[in-house]
Parts: structure tokens; C-alpha cells; sequence
């Protein structure tokens, strides 16, 4: 074992309380087959699936699109303010359980609204949860907005235009769906308002996407955090520049296997980020749908790369300072893992 720790269980217990902020969950990728289930039967909609069990065997896929489909057809039970609350609430009691500190979540709301969801029913019931989770947990949160790139940009101009309303509680604006064909560069605009209206700019970049994508969030997007940003260790000038600006990479292990970014956990480059100086963090992506929450990802790739006590203390240390807490908030933090360390 490495240092610091005596056995794979020394290792395990030492994860499961480290202090944690999570900054790349999809809320709507938190929806367990369970809950799509009660929702379907409170909702009264027909769901192409007789039981848990076949929903989970469908969560098998090949690439990113492959997800996304069934991803999408999952969100249709999501219809109420209580629902988007539910949702959210069973997410934040996974993480409390993980010692999730601090979370920083995604919401689609042009997946809602083009269903008929008001964009004031999904907020209403999200920040709900997220209040309330800070009066029982005492887990802080942001709130990102997200675009769909493979919708345009004028329907992300009409969703910021929607979401003015709500600038008291969105902190940050994003960039998921299909990467391949949407380049960034295809929403340098809305993000340049968005960036105008005072909020953090964040975008998927390198999942499936090559590493002129990361340099287009960089450069015409200004980003402020890389979501995933695997591919950029294609691109050795790249590399450099991310460590040397000190750019938060919110990477997904987990997320990565089973949408067939690395073929084995094994061979994920996580620990090659940290040896070249990378600010990488650890996140779960979309659990419900990947297999794990934020702990299984810290567990998986500390056995699989054989992670140290270090290792593990620097992801931890880049989860609350590449964080959109202001700078007293994530000292206290990070005093909370050199004391736990």
C-alpha cells in the first residue's frame, strides 16, 4: 500500500471521510431507476420499461449519444416542483453521506421546458432542496445552468432570457449534451452575455471532443473551469497551459468507463493529470446512471491507479479551490482536510 495507509480498508475509511466538494453532477443524472419509477406512478406516465431491473440493464452504453437518449426519455417523469425537489433532495443525502461538503450542480432546463416544465417549476424545486439541505447538512451549493449544445445558440439566448428572473440564485452558466459537432465556439455569444451578466462561465471540453475544444472554452468562451478536459493530454502545449493557469479540470472516472472514454479504469488518466500539475478534481457526472456517487469515484480510482494519501488530499484540496466559494469559505475547507489529513 502507499503511504500512509496499511491496507485497501485503511484506504477506503480514509475516502469515505475525507471532506468533499462536488463540482460536476448533473441533477437529472442523479435520477435513480427507483424514484423515475414512483414518479412515472405519481405522474401517470408510461415509461418504456416493466421493472427497475430492466432500467438498470438499459444503463449499458457504448458512447456518449447512447446515454444521452435514454437519459433524456428518463427525464420525461420529471414534471412537478416536488418532483425536481425529490430529485434533488436524494441526490443531497448521497452526498452528505459521502462527506460532500459543497456541491456545485447542473440543471438542464431546455430538457424541461420543451416538455411543457415551466423554467420556474424546475428552479422552485431545486433550490428548495438545496436550501434545505443546507439547514440539515450544512452542504453549501451553486447552481450552474446548463445549454444544450446540440440545440442552437438563439434557443440558449431564449433560455438565458428566461432565467434573468432567477440571477439571485444561478451562479454560473455551462455547456453538456453531444460534444462532437458542437464545438464551443457555437455559443461564444450567449456566454459572452452571460459572462456580462456577472455569471461563472464552465463548459464540457475534451470528453469526446478533440483538444481544440478545450482551447475554444479557454479562448472564446473565457471559462473559468474545464468540465472533464481528458483529450487535453493530446495536446502536450495544452497541458502546459492549464497547469500553468491553474485551470480547474472536473473530472468524471466513473462517467469515463462507462461511456467508453478509457476502456478500463486501470488505464484512466487521472493520476498522469496530477503528475503534470493538473488542478484535476473528482466527480460523479451523472450516478444514477454511471454507477456511483462521488465516494465510488475517489474509491475506484485510488485502487485502480493505487492513489496516496497525497494523491487523494490534493483532489480533495482542488474540489474546494476550484469551487465558486469566495476565498474565507474555502480556507475553512481547506483547514477542514489538512486537519482530517
Amino acid at each position: 500500500m502507499h503511504d500512509g495507509f496499511t491496507s485497501a480498508q485503511d484506504r477506503a475509511a480514509f475516502i469515505a471521510g475525507l471532506p468533499k466538494a462536488e463540482l460536476h453532477l448533473h441533477i437529472e443524472g442523479s435520477l435513480e431507476p427507483e424514484l423515475m419509477f414512483e414518479l412515472a406512478q405519481r405522474n401517470g406516465i408510461a415509461i418504456p420499461f416493466a421493472s427497475v431491473d430492466e432500467v438498470r440493464a438499459a444503463y449499458a452504453f457504448s458512447n456518449l449519444q447512447d446515454f444521452l437518449d435514454i437519459y433524456y426519455q428518463g427525464m420525461a417523469v420529471l414534471l412537478t416542483e416536488r418532483d425536481f425537489y425529490d430529485l434533488t433532495a436524494a441526490y443531497l443525502s448521497r452526498a452528505h453521506a459521502d462527506h460532500v461538503r459543497h456541491v456545485e450542480i447542473f440543471f438542464d432546463p431546455q430538457g424541461h421546458t420543451e416538455r411543457g416544465v415551466a423554467f420556474e417549476t424546475v428552479i422552485t424545486g431545486i433550490t428548495r432542496a438545496l436550501d434545505d439541505a443546507q439547514a440539515q447538512h450544512g452542504i453549501s451549493s451553486k447552481l450552474i445552468l446548463c445549454f444544450l449544445r446540440h440545440l442552437s445558440e438563439a434557443e440558449a439566448e431564449a433560455t438565458l432570457d428566461e432565467a434573468l428572473p432567477w440571477l439571485g440564485r444561478i451562479d454560473g452558466v455551462g455547456l453538456d449534451s453531444s460534444e462532437v459537432g458542437h464545438p464551443p465556439s457555437k455559443f461564444a455569444r450567449v456566454f459572452a452575455r452571460a459572462k456580462g451578466l456577472g455569471l461563472k462561465i464552465v463548459a464540457h471540453a475534451g470528453e469526446e471532443g478533440p483538444p481544440e475544444y478545450v482551447h475554444e472554452a479557454l479562448d472564446l468562451l473565457k471559462v473559468d473551469r474545464i468540465d472533464h478536459g481528458n483529450r487535453s493530454l493530446e495536446d502536450p502545449a495544452l497541458v502546459a497551459r492549464l497547469a500553468a493557469e491553474g485551470m480547474t479540470l472536473t473530472v468524471c472516472p466513473l462517467s469515463n468507463l462507462k461511456l467508453c472514454v478509457v476502456d478500463d479504469i486501470a488505464a484512466h488518466p487521472l493520476k498522469t493529470m496530477l503528475d503534470a500539475g493538473l488542478a484535476a478534481t473528482v466527480n460523479s457526472d451523472d450516478p444514477s446512471y454511471f454507477g456511483g456517487y462521488v465516494g465510488a469515484n475517489y474509491q475506484a480510482v485510488a485502487d485502480a491507479l493505487d492513489l496516496s494519501k497525497a494523491d487523494l488530499v490534493t483532489l480533495a484540496r482542488n474540489s474546494f479551490a476550484g469551487s465558486f466559494l469566495g476565498a474565507e469559505e474555502k480556507a475553512k475547507h481547506l483547514a477542514a482536510i489538512d486537519a482530517y489529513a
